[in-house]
């Protein structure tokens, strides 16, 4: 076993496990599905019903829409890709990038918005001086 060594033995720098992967040929997607894919990395907006974060933790990915089609007999949509409705989700940007770039997928990245905090006062609901504040009467 002359030819093989140990995988701690081997420079880092030179090895293939340290090289980018392209797994394109290994997915088993056909290619017309690859070649022109084009997906979104985004984080998605806060639920304006209601208060919470949760979901806007995370980093999403979806696909661009392709040719769709009325079904004749149910008036349905339908379509013949398979990764149109697909979803997925990522803990950093960075991990969503590097997927994308190992499918062969061009992306676009749509920034996280971050809200500007508004300086409020409690005071200010009493104030007298404002156009707002309505008599009770």
């Amino acid at each position: 076993m002359e030819g093989w060594q140990n995988h701690r033995d081997r420079d880092p720098s030179s090895s293939l496990w340290m090289r980018k992967l392209d797994i394109t040929t290994l997915t088993g997607v056909p290619e017309e599905h690859i070649k022109t894919r084009k997906v979104r990395i985004f984080v998605p907006a806060r639920n304006a019903m209601q208060s919470g974060v949760k979901n806007t933790q995370k980093w999403k990915m979806d696909f661009d829409t392709r040719e769709r089609w009325e079904n004749p007999l149910m008036g349905w949509a339908s379509t013949a890709d398979p990764l149109s409705n697909m979803v997925l989700m990522f803990s950093t940007k960075e991990d969503a990038i590097a997927f994308a770039e190992k499918n062969g997928w061009s992306y676009d990245i749509t920034e996280k918005r971050v809200p500007k905090p508004r300086v409020k006062s409690y005071g200010a609901n009493f104030s007298w001086d404002k156009r707002t504040r309505r008599s009770a009467k």
